[in-house]
């Protein structure tokens, strides 16, 4: 029975929602979302949380009143990262978890993150598609009204799961400036510090930007941008921190910043998180994406595991995981991902993992990645906004595809050489061609034919 006019919504993206306020996400569609959440899934409890947006309160108390009167009984954790939506919905048997969040996005967006069961995502091409015709529709059928339940005590048992990821006793002292630039991670990494003084963990935290405040007042955060780096980095020198560590808005992300200040790129964090796991599991399989691979797969293979190669996209590379059982999986943006932790993205335990192997080897975290950075140096990402993006494409495929060793399609273009590789994707919402360029050992060789893909790109 349709209770609902239908509406155009244009907000549902490849497997999450994400929209302007007002144009394209709104009060209704946050009720649409839940009431076609609850009737899809039958979902009779499940878990909501929301980011530090001023808009997320309202967003979110609409996805619930969609929920409940979908039939479902709601968790309310409040205030919370994505992370801890994460794991309450796998900690606690829920049918599903919806996070209220914009992440990195600008200050005019908002948007959800949906998950079924024990945390793991929702399809694409089934499960979200049908959610999103579903809340499109309004053909809502009547259901019993759910009740809602504050759960902010999930964060204690949260804090503790997270911890129980690091052997406290390995710990040596060490100071970590720690930047939550005035998003949802601040609470949260204070529940954490607090179980790590209580189990005697030797370690010194310096917070910056630690207040959530819906206003930005340092900026976005999305320690990602080049331009919101330096107020981390000269906080870690001010301060002589051992190392930096920022989260972006959501928390479900983490950066580094080694001892002299200097940003750490992605790619390079997963080779060392890898390596983490597997001195202590060694033979497992680790999932990475496919942009920038080559410290990676090296890295693994030096630890004795098995690389496995997944999709850009926390959809993608869960789904992966959970294929292969992989112990870790990790992309270049910062994401990454843990078995034991519901196949889910944390960013809060990636750094815990990195003071644990810095403490272990007695090394700084610029000493541990100094060699395999000059072993294989890359570009970073390099966005090229273009009026003809295919045609661009070509053109480096035309210049480059003959000669290449191997070619992979598994996301965008990715063509290997003898000592080097590139990768060039297509963005899924802009007009907007991402570039990588890596070698073994050859900064030079990078610059350069980052310079020329460059070129090639940008003719007319």
């Amino acid at each position: 029975m349709s209770i609902s006019p239908a509406r155009q919504i244009d907000c549902f993206k490849a497997y999450d929602i994400r929209g302007r306020l007002g144009s394209e996400l709104d009060e209704d569609v946050a009720w649409r979302v839940g009431r076609a959440f609850a009737q899809l899934r039958g979902a009779r409890e499940v878990i909501v949380g929301r980011d530090s947006r001023a808009t997320s309160p309202a967003l979110a108390a609409a996805l619930i009143r969609g929920l409940t009167e979908g039939g479902a009984h709601v968790r309310d954790l409040g205030l919370a990262g994505t992370e801890e939506m994460y794991f309450a919905t796998a900690h606690y048997g829920a049918d599903g978890g919806i996070e209220v969040t914009a992440s990195h996005n600008p200050i005019d967006y908002n948007g959800m993150k949906l998950v079924g069961p024990g945390a793991a995502p929702l399809d694409p091409e089934t499960d979200f598609a049908d959610l999103a015709a579903l809340a499109r529709s309004g053909d809502f059928s009547r259901a019993a009204p759910g009740q809602v339940t504050p759960f902010a005590q999930a964060r204690q048992e949260y804090a503790r799961a997270v911890v129980d990821f690091v052997d406290i006793a390995a710990l040596r002292p060490m100071t970590i400036l720690v930047n939550a630039g005035n998003g949802t991670a601040g609470p949260t990494f204070d529940a954490i510090a607090d179980e790590l003084s209580r189990r005697g963990a030797p370690l010194r935290f310096i917070r910056i930007n630690h207040e959530p405040d819906a206003d930005f007042p340092n900026g976005i955060p999305n320690p990602l941008l080049p331009e919101n780096q330096p107020m981390t980095s000269q906080a870690v020198r001010a301060h002589g921190a051992d190392l930096g560590v920022a989260w972006d808005g959501d928390f479900d992300r983490c950066f580094f910043f080694d001892g002299q200040g200097r940003f750490i790129p992605g790619e390079y964090i997963v080779g060392l998180l890898a390596t983490a796991f597997l001195e202590k599991h060694p033979g497992e399989r680790i999932v990475h994406d496919p942009r920038v691979v080559l410290n990676t797969r090296a890295m693994i293979a030096e630890a004795g595991g098995e690389a496995v190669q997944a999709r850009t996209g926390h959809a993608f590379v869960k789904t992966a995981m959970r294929r292969e059982n992989a112990i870790y999986g990790g992309e270049m943006s910062a994401h990454h991902y843990f078995r034991d932790f519901a196949f889910a993205d944390s960013g809060m335990i990636p750094w815990l993992l990195v003071v644990e192997l810095l403490s272990r080897k007695a090394q700084t975290l610029e000493e541990v990645l100094a060699q395999r950075i000059a072993a294989y140096p890359s570009s970073g990402e390099i966005n090229f906004r273009l009026t003809d993006p295919e045609a661009a494409i070509a053109r480096v495929l035309e210049r480059f595809a003959g000669a290449a060793a191997t070619r992979d399609d598994t996301d965008g273009i990715s063509l290997e050489f003898a000592d080097w590789r590139f990768n060039l994707r297509r963005s899924n919402t802009e007009p907007v061609v991402r570039l990588n360029v890596e070698s073994v050992g050859d900064a030079a060789l990078v610059e350069a034919r980052a310079r020329e893909i460059g070129t090639l790109l940008n003719m007319a």
